[in-house]
């Protein structure tokens, strides 16, 4: 992998014609960092995010050895980079033949599920083995989410009392877990998650042996701008408190988009501008999926190679290179008013799931990725791992 001290070598060097994804591994330790010294428990990666093998290593390298996977294919890339490392196959739902193998080949023993049917099948894939660690997913409020997960996973009160008595029965260790969704905007989704889980505690007098407060911890966009992270775990911590028990569970976490979002970026040129719209050589098919179908509206910077910027900001939309119309990024994206065709653009933000969503539609695909050593366009972190917020 080639790498560069910061984007304006990178440009001037290759002069791409492609897209280019660029790669800060300092992003990712500041990350870990802080969530390391902050965070009152273990600490999973959520493979999902960005499985890229590079990204990965950085991972490991700085000390995660839990991850947070959700298939077969997970599984054997984080075995083949760490056999060491302990997996949890955190879905709620899986195949037979994948929670088998899983189990059987790579010694996972941790298995999420929200309905009766899906510990059945964990237990009848596994031969009933009795070293099993069952997780719970209980429902709660995503209603502070860019993204809601509710819909899809996790079981309502009532259901999620009973599946923890049965689990109970049946488990080496028990858990509870929940997700607040995706890009959580406010802290307060923790502790009334919490709060969910110290009800079903009372009613079943069951205390888990581990309790999963999930993902969703949030990173930094122009428009969706966070209060510092250190408020969200300090807003967990005081749930924790309210269970009132007189030993905590262990405490797990299953942060994806606040470790790697802000490690990665990608380099686009400009093939052609109409008024404020600008046809760029990436889009939704391509690395920008988060751009064009949630519609985040990512950090950019335009990299004039000396050229003089216009004072002038426009806000541009985007269209990717294919034929296809749904290839749009509304933005806001601001930028010079003078940006022109054969200009490039650095768009930030994309460490969380630029590479996962990538495909070869219309034949337009970049696999080209670099190193960079300069700060991203915005973060979180500054390079002590405490909450700063940074526009470079």
């Amino acid at each position: 992998m080639e790498k560069f001290s910061n984007v304006n070598e990178l440009v001037n060097t290759l002069k791409p014609v492609k897209p280019i994804y660029c790669i800060r591994p300092s992003a990712i330790k500041n990350a870990i960092k802080f969530f390391k010294e902050k965070f009152p428990g273990k600490i999973l990666y959520a493979v999902k995010t960005n499985p890229n093998e590079y990204v990965l290593k950085n991972i490991i390298n700085n000390g995660i050895d839990r991850f947070d996977v959700a298939s077969i294919d997970e599984v054997k890339t984080i075995k083949k980079l760490s056999h060491k490392s302990k997996l949890f196959f955190m879905h709620p739902i899986k195949s037979r033949d994948d929670i088998s193998e899983a189990y059987f080949s790579y010694n996972v023993r941790d298995f999420s599920l929200d309905t009766k049917d899906e510990l059945l099948k964990i237990l009848e894939s596994t031969n009933n083995a009795k070293d099993l660690n069952l997780f719970v997913r209980v429902a709660v409020s995503n209603e502070h989410a860019e993204l809601d997960l509710s819909r899809k996973f996790g079981a309502i009160s009532g259901e999620a009392i009973g599946l923890v008595r049965l689990c109970k029965q049946h488990a080496k260790k028990l858990g509870i877990s929940f997700h607040v969704g995706s890009q959580c905007m406010h802290k307060i989704s923790f502790s009334k998650s919490l709060k969910e889980i110290s009800n079903i505690i009372k009613k079943t007098k069951i205390i888990p042996d581990t309790i999963n407060v999930g993902g969703g911890f949030p990173s930094i966009y122009p428009d969706l701008r966070p209060e510092p992270l250190e408020n969200y775990i300090n807003e967990i911590k005081l749930g924790l408190g309210h269970l009132k028990l007189e030993k905590l569970p262990e405490i797990i976490c299953e942060p994806g988009r606040a470790l790697v979002a802000e490690s990665g970026s990608t380099i686009v040129k400009v093939n052609l501008r109409k008024k404020n719209k600008l046809y760029i050589n990436d889009g939704t098919y391509g690395s920008l999926f988060d751009a064009g179908v949630p519609n985040f509206i990512l950090p950019s910077k335009l990299i004039t190679n000396g050229r003089v910027q216009s004072k002038k900001i426009t806000a541009f939309q985007f269209y990717g290179p294919t034929c296809d119309s749904l290839d749009f990024m509304k933005g806001p994206f601001l930028l010079p008013n003078n940006v022109k065709e054969g200009d490039y653009i650095e768009l930030g933000q994309l460490g969380a799931y630029g590479l996962t969503f990538r495909t070869k539609f219309n034949g337009f695909y970049s696999n080209t990725i670099v190193e960079l050593n300069d700060k991203p366009i915005m973060s979180l972190y500054d390079n002590a791992g405490k909450i700063n917020y940074l526009v470079a």
